[in-house]
């Protein structure tokens, strides 16, 4: 006789014994960073070891092995509160490389971080990159003060600082080896500085502009270029324009709210008829009618400009007519912005010839001016005919209550015909 007894966890089941299959996926996301064999895989097994992946991996395994969007979604989301992918291209892969890039540079010290932190992203980032926006350049911490002496015997800043000590990143190397580099968003100064604050962290040095001109000469697919609230002067703009002549794609520059007069205003006119510019932001700079009129006789014989900001100047009523004139023969200019300007009735008058004639503009804005009862009701008159127009502002204007109703029931007209028109006949597809 004998006894069988067969002694079993009652907990344990057949079914949490895992697969093969799951066992290899598995090692295979275990050890990853060692061996990348996406490739390898069945895709319903790619989807399982992508799913499990850690957002955490090297960029150099990650970066040009794995394209799924999911797993690059995953990578921004944990990353940054507010992922908004219609700015990137709809791509989250896009996104990721440029934000990661970005932040690296607005968190550069000169002589202090390893530029290698940015030369070895290069080549991990260089095929999803199309766009930067970098609104912080940090200066050296540490300066040489044999070397900063030198400079306060030379070119000294009102606070006694040389420009020595605030030299910023080199972009040269960084944006000429981006081959899908087209649109560039600049501003030198720091940002949350508290306490900390001093002018020199704000300042924009002629070194820094020999080296972003350089830089963005040799960026031959950039079109939109902005370097925005950097004290960039009139000699800065002359170097910035004299490396942007002729260059082969750049369709959009915006200089505002820095510190133009009328000669970087007359260089940037020359750039006007030597580029194919097609919008051009001067807003809040120091243009007086010089500079305005040095930009009417460019876009006076210009064929490609369709928006001109030049709100938040002081061009005055010869600035303002003169660029009136030109309007009387440019056929190209969709949208100007006069805004703030210390216009009155003059420019007023001449723009009502402008609005009998241009057939191309289809919006003014003249906010912020003293153009007048009397100037009002010459712009009233030379709308009467006019149906292209379908945006004017005349806020803070001074034209009267009722001349700026009667112009808003015309200009709201013309843009309802323009409305139905489009109705009527929508844009074809591209094949």
């Amino acid at each position: 006789y004998y006894t069988h007894r067969v002694i079993e966890d009652p907990e344990w089941s057949l079914a949490t014994v895992p697969h093969l299959t799951e066992l290899c996926l598995q090692h295979i996301v275990h050890n990853f960073e060692k061996n990348p064999i996406l490739d390898r895989l069945l895709p319903e097994h790619q989807r399982k070891v992508l799913d499990r992946l850690s957002t955490g991996l090297p960029l150099a395994v990650t970066a040009n092995v794995i394209s799924d969007e999911d797993y690059w979604k995953r990578c921004c989301t944990e990353r940054w509160q507010v992922c908004d992918i219609s700015n990137y291209g709809d791509s989250w892969k896009r996104m990721f490389f440029e934000r990661h890039l970005e932040n690296i540079l607005k968190c550069f010290i000169p002589n202090t971080t390893d530029p290698n932190q940015v030369l070895e992203l290069i080549p991990l980032c260089k095929d999803y990159v199309r766009k930067l926006e970098v609104d912080q350049f940090l200066p050296p911490v540490k300066v040489d003060q044999k070397e900063e002496k030198d400079d306060l015997s030379d070119t000294g800043s009102d606070f006694g600082l040389g420009e020595v000590s605030t030299h910023h990143y080199d972009l040269g190397v960084l944006i000429t080896a981006l081959p899908h580099l087209e649109e560039l968003h600049l501003t030198y100064g720091v940002k949350d500085c508290g306490m900390n604050f001093e002018w020199n962290l704000f300042n924009f040095t002629h070194q820094d502009c020999c080296n972003l001109a350089v830089a963005v000469k040799m960026c031959h697919n950039l079109k939109v270029f902005k370097l925005t609230r950097s004290k960039v002067d009139d000699d800065k703009t002359r170097l910035l324009v004299r490396n942007l002549l002729d260059h082969p794609c750049l369709v959009e520059l915006n200089l505002s709210h820095n510190f133009i007069r009328d000669k970087g205003a007359r260089a940037v006119g020359k750039l006007i008829n030597r580029s194919r510019l097609e919008t051009l932001d001067l807003y809040n700079n120091q243009i007086h009618h010089l500079g305005a009129q040095a930009l009417a006789q460019a876009l006076a014989e210009n064929s490609t400009l369709t928006s001109l900001n030049l709100r938040l100047n002081c061009v005055e009523d010869k600035g303002g007519e003169a660029i009136g004139r030109a309007l009387l023969t440019n056929t190209t200019l969709k949208s100007i912005h006069l805004g703030s300007n210390n216009l009155s009735e003059p420019t007023a008058m001449l723009f009502s010839q402008v609005l009998a004639q241009n057939t191309t503009l289809t919006s003014i804005n003249f906010s912020c001016n003293h153009l007048g009862l009397d100037g009002g009701k010459q712009l009233l008159e030379g709308l009467a005919g006019n149906k292209a127009l379908t945006e004017f502002d005349l806020r803070l204007a001074e034209v009267g209550q009722e001349t700026e109703y009667l112009i808003h029931q015309i200009v709201w007209a013309n843009r309802e015909a323009a409305r139905l028109g489009a109705l009527q006949h929508p844009p074809a597809k591209p094949l």
